[in-house]
This record gives C-alpha cells, sequence and structure tokens, in this order.
C-alpha cells in the first residue's frame, strides 16, 4: 500500500547535498525529517535544532533503528551508498540515493537487486536535468524541430576544481574515480536524458592524471582530507569518451577536474540534428543559466543567411525537484514503485565502467 499519513524520513550526510535533501523535504507539509546522522557533531546539532530534527546520531546503522522511519536519503562518500542502501531497503525502507548509485556497476546492482527484493523504491539523484535550460534542450529534441539527432557533445570542464586533494574524492577505493565518475555520469545522464533515451553500444575512452598527482588544481575545499588521513591521488583528473549510440549516433563526453583551460568553469551540451543544431553552455557556477542557441536554416533572414536564434530558459529547481518527485513515487501507487528501481542509474554505472576499461585496455568496450 501506498505510504499514508505524514512520510517520516531520515537523511544520512550532513554536507552540501544532505543539507540540499533536508531543504527539499523541509518544504513538503506531508513529510517529517525525524533523523539525521552524521559524524560532524556541531553541524549534526545545528542542523537538527534548525529543523526540529528528534533523532540525532553519527552511526548511519543507528538511524536505520529509529521506529516508525519510511524512506531514507544517502548523501555520503561513494563507497556507502550500496552498504547504507541495501540495508535500508532490506529493512523495507524507500531510498533516494545520491549519484554517482556506487562505485561501479556490480555495487550498483546489489542496490538494484535490493530494491525488487524489497519491493520498495530506489532512486539516485541525478538534479541537473532538472535544470530549466537542460529541460528546454530536451523539449526542442522532443518537439522534433531539430529533426533526428545524429551527433552530440556533452562536457564538465574546470581548471583547478578538484573536490579536495587527499580526501575520499581522490582515494579509487572510496570514489571509484575521478572527474569521469563524479562530473561525467552527470553529463552522461542530461545528455541521453535529452537525446531520448538512446542505447549505448560501444564506449572508447581515455583518461589522464597530470595535474592532481602533482598536487595541481585542489582550490576547492584545499588542505582538507579525509578521516583516516590524506590519500595519495589515485583518479584521472581528464578524461574523454566516444559512445557509439543504437542508430549510428554518436556522443562525445568530456570532462576534467583539473587542466590547463579558460579559468572559468563550463558545462554544456551540443548537437547536430538533420534538421538543426542547439548549444547549450553554462559558464561558470552551476546556479548560472546557461545561454541556449538553435541553429537551423529556417526561416532565412533578409540576407539569406540562417536565421539563428537564442531561446530563453527558466531556472529549474534541482534537488527540490528530485526529492518532490521521489516523494510523489513513495507516496503513489504502489504498482509503479518496480519502475523506480534504480535501473536508469545502474545503466549509467555501467557506461562509466566500460569507459574505465576502455581506458585501462586501450579499446573500445561493447556494452
Amino acid at each position: 500500500m501506498a505510504e499514508a499519513g505524514v512520510l517520516k524520513v531520515g537523511v544520512v550526510g550532513l554536507g552540501w547535498a544532505g543539507q540540499q535533501h533536508l531543504q527539499a523535504y523541509a518544504a513538503r507539509p506531508d513529510v517529517e525529517v525525524v533523523a539525521l546522522a552524521g559524524m560532524e557533531s556541531a553541524l549534526l546539532a545545528s542542523l537538527g535544532e534548525a529543523h526540529g530534527v528528534q533523532h540525532r546520531v553519527a552511526r548511519w546503522q543507528d538511524l536505520l533503528e529509529v521506529e516508525g522511519l519510511q524512506a531514507v536519503s544517502i548523501a555520503v562518500p561513494t563507497a556507502l551508498h550500496a552498504p547504507i542502501a541495501v540495508a535500508a531497503l532490506q529493512r523495507g525502507l524507500h531510498v533516494l540515493c545520491e549519484k554517482p548509485i556506487a562505485r561501479d556497476a556490480p555495487e550498483a546492482s546489489t542496490m538494484v537487486e535490493a530494491a525488487r527484493s524489497a519491493g520498495r523504491v530506489l532512486e539516485v539523484v541525478f538534479n541537473h536535468r532538472q535544470r530549466g535550460d537542460v529541460q528546454a534542450l530536451r523539449q526542442l529534441v522532443a518537439s522534433g524541430q531539430l529533426g533526428r539527432p545524429y551527433a552530440a557533445r556533452t562536457w564538465w570542464l574546470r581548471r583547478r576544481g578538484i573536490p579536495t586533494l587527499g580526501s575520499w574524492f581522490t582515494n579509487a577505493e572510496a570514489s571509484g574515480g575521478g572527474p569521469l565518475v563524479d562530473l561525467g555520469v552527470h553529463c552522461l545522464d542530461w545528455a541521453l536524458h535529452v537525446l531520448g533515451e538512446p542505447r549505448v553500444l560501444a564506449a572508447s575512452a581515455v583518461t589522464a592524471s597530470e595535474l592532481g598527482p602533482r598536487g595541481l588544481g585542489g582550490s576547492r575545499e584545499a588542505g582538507k582530507t579525509q578521516a583516516g588521513g590524506p590519500s595519495a591521488y589515485e583518479v584521472e583528473d581528464l578524461a574523454h569518451a566516444f559512445l557509439r549510440l543504437e542508430g549510428g549516433g554518436v556522443l562525445q563526453l568530456e570532462t576534467s577536474w583539473a587542466v590547463f583551460r579558460d579559468p572559468v568553469d563550463q558545462l554544456g551540451m551540443s548537437l547536430s540534428g538533420t534538421d538543426g543544431g542547439a548549444e547549450l553552455v553554462v559558464r561558470g557556477d552551476t546556479e548560472v543559466l546557461g545561454e541556449l542557441r538553435v541553429f537551423t536554416d529556417s526561416p532565412l533572414t533578409a540576407d539569406g543567411e540562417p536565421a539563428d536564434r537564442t531561446v530563453p530558459v527558466e531556472r529549474g529547481r534541482g534537488h527540490a525537484a528530485v526529492v518532490d518527485a521521489f516523494v510523489d513515487v513513495v507516496r503513489g501507487d504502489p504498482a509503479a514503485w518496480e519502475d523506480h528501481d534504480g535501473s536508469l542509474a545502474l545503466g549509467r554505472a555501467r557506461i562509466i565502467d566500460a569507459c574505465y576499461a576502455s581506458a585501462r585496455e586501450n579499446r573500445e568496450v561493447a556494452l
């Protein structure tokens, strides 16, 4: 049966992402955050006080023991996604997990299997597909104005954007990889979403680790380390991938934490269709709206030149939209829960795994 009454949820993880979940839940009158878990005692106390959360614990295992809990958000280092999600699902809880779903596809598979066995919802946070500019690009493609897309490129590039040198982000066992699994999975998700979910047939990729091992490119929260002490730089800081799509199309993906380029971060997507093309470019902070341009031959200007145009876009709702969708599914018809078992995120993980395998083995990898 659907979850009745006020939905009682817990949030594991007190960083930026966890706070986005907390704020989105707090905005809904049909949800009550009854438990928080995190190792930062001062932050745990302040967030718990601000949101009136009754149960505040350091260990996620203790949060799962809270009586009456119905759903949990997971916003912690990637290595903990699968252990927490599987334990929560086995207790009959619904799960909303930050991206990437897990460190790799086999680990992600255990989460999906647990969701199916429990008959519970498992959703993964792909908040950037909820951007207003990405949604506008998706609508352009879906409307048929650009014809059939056959070539696309997506990117997220930072010059000095290693999340934290010496932290879990740069530890291969804790993170599962560098910018490809961190930023690239967002690029992959919004690109396939925009293109209408074409099947990826094969991946050919190259990764590089040139700046991070030298202590370069780590301006974000520099100096912070993981609890166990600083980690060596064990992941890539740049990745390029070439993905063959069903029907003969191609998607190129580029992502970096650290590379010598323009100092302003940039993310975006461009595509070529049989009747037109489009390009979305976001410069700087991800809160900035991107510029969406459309290129066609019709109508022509008075002097016979193509009448390219800029499409107005609205701001999206990011995490708030993801949380709302999750809550609506959980509170809705249980017959629909099986369509929200984490399979889409598992598919993304398989593609990322193929890219890493291609880079290691210097060959194209079929999916």
